[in-house]
């Protein structure tokens, strides 16, 4: 435990003695002494899963129904939390708001609704099952209670950076959006895995959509620097994903899966089997 220590000069300012004390706290050597030889997994038993907005939620009750029919099967299994995606209608604001010259941090206030639109509609869809709409603060710590009492808790993916979110690198669209609000949740939680509901089997060198899937080189596992190093046109995740991975403490890989064609894969991905894509760190 610290303790007090007083500066002799006239001031006489307090401070507490520990290895923190007087420093700026962005010293190199200072933050490499702050690593943890093991980090504090608050849910390790918690599978976080992100349902895709355009890629999914967006295609209506054919597309949505059986992936629903296979998680309210698997959360008797498994411990779930469920984020939810934007979609088109994420897309529609985004372009509005470009269009008006709005600056990114106003881009991001606008995007949430979607998703928290997508997170009500899931919610409303399994409330018969166990489905309740959580939000980001406290409700974290009672995630291991609402899975053991049977309930489905689903949130929304996008992180609460609104105002604070950061300028993007190239454009003005939000850089921090559901993908990575489920992945940094998933890290900060010490979940047991993070997998990405998706209409497609993973990742490609490209978007299979714009292109011919066929000749494209598919990635079947891949190691998160070596994907950040090839710097790919386009990715099926966000990009800030990659680097969060990367600089992981807890969460050491995730993957992305096609439910729209293959919604048992669900079951199979819950089960720690291979059947989409697995990005890495170790």
């Amino acid at each position: 435990m610290g303790k007090l220590v007083k500066e002799q000069d006239e001031k006489g300012r307090l401070h507490i003695d520990t290895p923190l004390m007087g420093e700026s706290l962005v010293g190199k050597s200072l933050l490499k002494r702050t690593e943890a030889n093991e980090y504090f997994r608050m849910q390790p038993d918690v599978n976080v899963l992100k349902i895709g907005g355009q890629s999914i939620m967006d295609r209506g009750a054919k597309a949505l129904f059986p992936i629903l029919d296979e998680l309210v099967k698997a959360k008797e299994e498994h411990k779930i939390l469920l984020m939810c995606g934007g979609g088109t209608r994420a897309r529609h604001v985004y372009n509005i708001g470009v269009d008006l010259g709005m600056p990114t941090g106003v881009l991001s206030k606008l995007g949430d609704k979607v998703s928290a639109q997508n997170a009500e509609m899931l919610s409303v869809l399994l409330a018969k099952h166990g489905g309740a709409m959580i939000g980001h603060g406290a409700h974290m710590e009672q995630l291991h209670m609402y899975c053991q009492l049977g309930y489905l808790p689903i949130t929304t993916g996008i992180p609460p950076y609104g105002w604070f979110e950061h300028p993007a690198e190239v454009g003005s669209i939000p850089p921090h959006r559901t993908d990575s609000g489920a992945c940094l949740l998933a890290e900060n939680i010490g979940a047991k895995s993070l997998i990405y509901l998706k209409d497609e089997k993973g990742m490609y060198e490209n978007d299979p959509k714009k292109g011919n899937r066929d000749t494209m080189k598919f990635f079947d596992k891949i190691h998160v620097e070596e994907l950040i190093e090839m710097d790919l046109e386009d990715l099926i995740i966000e990009r800030p994903v990659l680097t969060f991975l990367k600089n992981a403490k807890t969460l050491k890989q995730f993957q992305i899966i096609d439910v729209l064609r293959h919604p048992e894969h669900l079951h199979a991905a819950l089960n720690g089997e291979h059947v989409g894509t697995i990005i890495y760190k170790d």
